[in-house]
């Protein structure tokens, strides 16, 4: 018969486990505030979309240039060769020669701005701007879903080395329940059956725990990709996030502040001051224009220089109805866009919802688990016991093992959907991102680009020079 230790013996064994964990836990245990650490500072996703933000931080730059003067230089160097005979007149006798044979160069240099285009240009700027706001909340966005990923990642490699010690410690228990059933068929307490029993479920524990391995190495697998390094030693995970008690308040403050219903906001505001820009695109421009050009004749002291500068008004008349088409197209994109901040909002409301009801199932979940597992210990000690007596068959004392297992991976699935749920009800509602949760990283500040470039710096000027150190820093051309 197994001796199993007593319940002094087997605290004292944990309390010695517990102390030596805990002394080697603050130098090499990872956090779950270090793996999002991880997540936010390694992420390749956010590495792009940051990218993406910083090219919609140029359209601003490249829209405001038509506000600004336009000077060109053109060259020219001409080869003029000729051949002529005359036919005659009063003064030049018929039949006389003459060739051309000269080498001479102009320069011309022209500026033009402009000065009045009823706003087109103006709205365009601001709805750059509009854009460049947009892409800043889809960043948000990205970054809730990197974090999320991170959570989920995090808690899955603790779920999986959870259940793999389940199966490893029920492997272990099985074994010596099947050397004890062969020890009492050796004396003829049971038959050959139960011995058969023991053995067919320890072979199928061999199994789960061969499955519950891979799945370990899959969580670990997923962590790297999530995190970016593999998973060492996990601390526990820490207390529950702070979350908002009152769903629909949760709701209303979701609307507010969700990354993905503000990124529609702006592109709604982009799209009706494009239909402004295009609407005055089809009114007159008034511009200014200046030019100065020099020409120069080889061999000769021929030269010319000449300059002018004046206004110019123009209108587009007629464009094959393409600038009509232009303003139809933008407003049917403005009414794009409002069907889908209704579609957004509603989308993001139930997600809200969805993650406060799994939130509670998983709640739930862990307290019938805990119970059920604090009654399938009575039960599997109590038929264990009455077993050890002939009151219990084997298979009885198996099925009771099994159950007690099964209680216990409840109880820690449903420990890893509480925790994911919390975090996906902060992603709901907008509030999952580094500077909420306060994680010690260097938070990427979206304007700072931006008021680099949206003024357009020339390469060489100071502004420039500075913004191609920061295109250094970033690892850029």
């Amino acid at each position: 018969m197994t001796v199993l230790p007593t319940k002094r013996n087997f605290r004292t064994f944990v309390a010695a486990s517990c102390l030596s964990l805990g002394f080697l836990s603050p130098v090499s245990a990872e956090t779950l505030a270090d793996a999002l650490v991880g997540a936010y500072n390694y992420s390749g996703l956010l590495d792009q979309n940051r990218a993406v933000l910083r090219a919609a931080d140029e359209d601003v730059a490249i829209a405001k240039s038509s506000l600004k003067p336009v000077v060109q230089w053109t060259g020219n160097l001409n080869k003029a060769i000729g051949r002529s005979v005359s036919a005659g007149s009063t003064f030049i006798p018929a039949g006389t020669k003459s060739s051309t044979n000269s080498l001479s160069t102009s320069v011309n240099l022209i500026a033009s701005l402009l000065v009045y285009d009823f706003g087109a240009t103006q709205y365009s700027v601001e709805a750059a701007k509009e854009t460049v706001l947009a892409t800043r909340q889809s960043l948000v966005s990205v970054e809730q879903q990197v974090l999320l990923r991170a959570v989920d990642a995090y808690m899955g490699v603790i779920q999986a080395q959870q259940l793999m010690s389940i199966s490893e410690n029920n492997v272990r228990v099985l074994t010596q329940e099947l050397r004890a059933a062969r020890d009492r068929f050796e004396v003829g307490e049971v038959t050959r059956t139960d011995v058969s029993l023991a053995e067919a479920q320890l072979a199928s524990a061999r199994s789960r725990l061969a499955g519950s391995q891979g799945d370990l190495m899959s969580a670990k697998a997923y962590y790297k990709v999530a995190i970016g390094r593999d998973p060492g030693q996990l601390s526990p995970p820490p207390r529950l996030p702070s979350i908002e008690s009152n769903v629909a308040a949760a709701k209303a403050g979701a609307v507010r502040r969700h990354p993905d219903i503000l990124t529609v906001q702006h592109q709604v505001a982009a799209a009706e001051l494009l239909i402004r820009s295009s609407e005055a695109r089809m009114k007159p421009q008034v511009s200014v224009q200046g030019s100065y050009g020099l020409t120069e004749t080889f061999g000769s002291d021929a030269s010319s220089n000449n300059a002018s500068v004046g206004i110019q008004f123009g209108q587009t008349i007629y464009q094959g109805g393409a600038l009509s088409a232009g303003v139809r197209k933008n407003r049917a994109q403005r009414d794009a866009q409002r069907g889908n901040l209704f579609v957004t909002v509603d989308n993001v409301e139930r997600a809200v919802s969805d993650a406060y009801a799994v939130l509670s199932s998983a709640r739930a979940q862990i307290d019938a688990s805990q119970r059920q597992v604090r009654a399938a210990q009575v039960a599997f000690q109590g038929i264990r016991e009455e077993a050890s007596l002939g009151a219990r068959t084997t298979l009885e004392v198996l099925g009771a093992e099994q159950s007690l297992n099964e209680a216990r991976s409840s109880v820690v699935t449903a420990q890893t959907q509480l925790y994911v749920a919390a975090y996906s009800v902060l992603s709901a509602t907008g509030q999952l991102t580094a500077q909420a949760l306060k994680l010690p990283v260097q938070i990427y500040d979206p304007a700072a680009y931006y008021n680099l470039v949206k003024d357009g710096p020339a390469k060489y000027s100071k502004e420039g020079k500075k913004l191609d150190r920061v295109l250094r820093a970033l690892q850029k051309d």
